[in-house]
């Protein structure tokens, strides 16, 4: 069995450098400088060996090595700040790291107090190549997160985006995970439950602890940060709390990721992108409470007029497809008005409908959204609806599944009909290229990513088509297609005419269910007029294109 790759022991970094919250770099330095010792799953250490009460089969797998260098490296922080070391002895502001005298301690190894039970024995290294493999591995990490160079400014704009936060507070899950993991940083635990026991100044074993509520969590989660900051002293714990919480709050993807922000952009203010769930599992809702009330229709038509930037309601009513005359006689023909209003209700609920898929989140189209949430409500004033948006995003974040405070199932919206033929401009992805055919157009560009560039590469694949369902209707049995086109550029790797056939767009590398390459290879040969391969390496896997001469190979 192969070894784990680069990235698999990168995630056991990142997994337990954001438990400990130590530095992901030491660890993989560990790694790099130690490799060893010759671990139980096929595995090499990063120098952790057993001490006090952990057994040798807690550090025997790649994984416990891990865990406990995380836990080492943190008890040997927490030892030299005992000490009196600062944060500036410990951390390089303008490097973002470690400083090379904290490198220079872990260099010589750490044996932990008889009273820690968590920390293991950090053998003795090279410290000089401890440092050159720390600094590598961070620089790998800085330069895919495009961060500056001097990162001096990163304590300051943490400390910025914190002041203001408890403001911008509006209790959702995000939030309050954010605030709970930097409390657990910040405290140096290891565990949520253990910190909200530590808020309440009580033991994970207090029956309270399984009873409580955000409604209870959220004030002290508050009061934790109120209290918390002005106690910064720099400490590398401290400093990756609060990128925690930062990262967390934004919704980022790494903590790097999170200084970039910080660098541009240093606020916690929330985007209002936060209620587009709620505004739209809203507009969900209409067509089910629409009546056909005087005030509803013209809260839809108000909402249809401002969705596509109309000047007035008259030209709204227009482009819905009715006559305003007719709503707005003084002496109207009573069955004209009736006929006009059904009208008018069908094209307003079929607009509405369609609104969830339409929504790409624009200032227009949300404000158009949020007046209608306003309207309908009864609302008075844009912040009392957004705040009612907030809580029933809350209410979303914890509804069972079968809830009415749940978001509605999407519905998907009519495609559109087949064109007389297809072109680069008129592709539906869900549509079956040929009519009742089995194979669609999102099989044949690997779901949109890639489109046909031009009508020679859109007959190309239409063509294939027509040959493909012929090979399916011979095997009888559904074809699961994994390449259909694919521009050369996005395949550099492949050569020959297997990448020039995929970037024609006539050539499929498939599988069926139940059935080998070789299978299909064989059922194929007699007939299949064009390339037909299969590889050695992927037994289930077979190949087709529909060049005009027949070719054969095994690879």
């Amino acid at each position: 069995m192969a070894g784990l790759s680069a990235d698999q022991r990168n995630d056991y970094y990142l997994t337990e450098a954001t438990r400990t919250g130590i530095h992901k770099p030491i660890l993989a330095a560990l790694y790099a400088v130690h490799r060893r010792p010759s671990l139980g799953d096929g595995e090499l250490g990063l120098g952790i060996s057993p001490a006090n009460r952990i057994p040798l089969e807690q550090v025997n797998t790649f994984a416990g090595q891990v865990q406990f260098a995380a836990n080492t490296v943190r008890s040997l922080i927490n030892q030299l700040i005992a000490q009196g070391w600062t944060g500036q002895e410990l951390w390089n502001a303008e490097q973002g790291c470690y400083s090379e005298r904290l490198i220079e301690i872990l260099g010589s190894g750490y044996s932990p107090s008889t009273s820690d039970q968590f920390a293991a024995r950090l053998e003795p290294s090279d410290d000089q190549q401890l440092l050159e493999a720390y600094r590598h591995d961070w620089m790998l990490d800085s330069k895919a997160a495009e961060l500056p160079t001097n990162l001096e400014f990163v304590d300051a704009a943490l400390l910025q985006f914190i002041e203001p936060l408890p403001r911008f507070y509006l209790g959702l899950s995000y939030q309050r995970l954010a605030l709970l993991e930097a409390a657990r940083l910040w405290r140096r635990l290891d565990s949520r439950p253990a910190t909200i026991a530590a808020l309440l100044h009580t033991s994970e074993t207090d029956p309270a602890l399984s009873q409580m509520d955000s409604a209870q969590l959220d004030p002290l989660l508050l009061q934790w940060l109120q209290q918390s900051m002005p106690d910064y002293a720099g400490y590398p714990h401290q400093r990756e709390a609060l990128l925690r919480l930062t990262q967390l709050w934004q919704q980022l993807d790494s903590r790097e990721v999170a200084i970039a922000r910080l660098a541009t952009h240093a606020s916690a203010e929330v985007s209002i992108q936060v209620v587009d769930p709620a505004l739209v599992a809203f507009v969900q809702r209409v067509p089910q409470t629409y009546q056909g009330k005087g005030d509803q229709r013209n809260t839809l038509t108000e909402t249809y007029r401002l969705w596509y930037g109309l000047e007035s309601r008259g030209a709204a009513l227009k482009q819905l497809g009715v006559d305003p005359q007719v709503l707005t006689a003084s002496n109207p023909n009573r069955t004209a008005l009736m006929n006009t209003a059904a009208q008018l209700d069908r094209s307003l609920l079929e607009f509405v409908k369609r609104l969830p898929a339409l929504y790409q989140e624009t200032e227009i189209q949300r404000e158009a959204l949020l007046q209608l949430v306003q309207h309908w409500r009864n609302i008075d004033g844009r912040e009392k609806t957004l705040q009612t948006l907030v809580d029933d995003v809350q209410r979303m974040e914890t509804a069972r599944r079968d809830s009415l405070d749940a978001a509605p199932a999407p519905e998907p919206i009519a495609l559109p009909p087949r064109p007389p033929r297809w072109t680069c401009d008129t592709l539906q992805l869900h549509a079956a290229i040929l009519t009742n055919g089995n194979f669609t157009w999102a099989e044949a560009t690997h779901g949109g990513k890639y489109l046909p560039p031009n009508q020679a590469v859109v007959d190309a694949i239409v063509r294939m088509a027509e040959l493909t369902q012929q090979a399916r209707d011979r095997i009888g049995r559904p074809l699961r297609i994994l390449t259909w086109y694919r521009p050369a550029e996005a395949d550099p790797q492949r050569s020959g005419t297997v990448r020039n056939r995929h970037a024609l767009g006539d050539a499929i590398e498939f599988y069926c269910d139940g059935l080998t390459g070789s299978q299909l290879y064989r059922a194929l040969d007699p007939w299949w007029i064009g390339g037909l391969g299969r590889y050695r390496a992927y037994p289930e896997l077979c190949y087709l294109d529909a060049r005009p001469d027949p070719a054969r190979w095994t690879r």
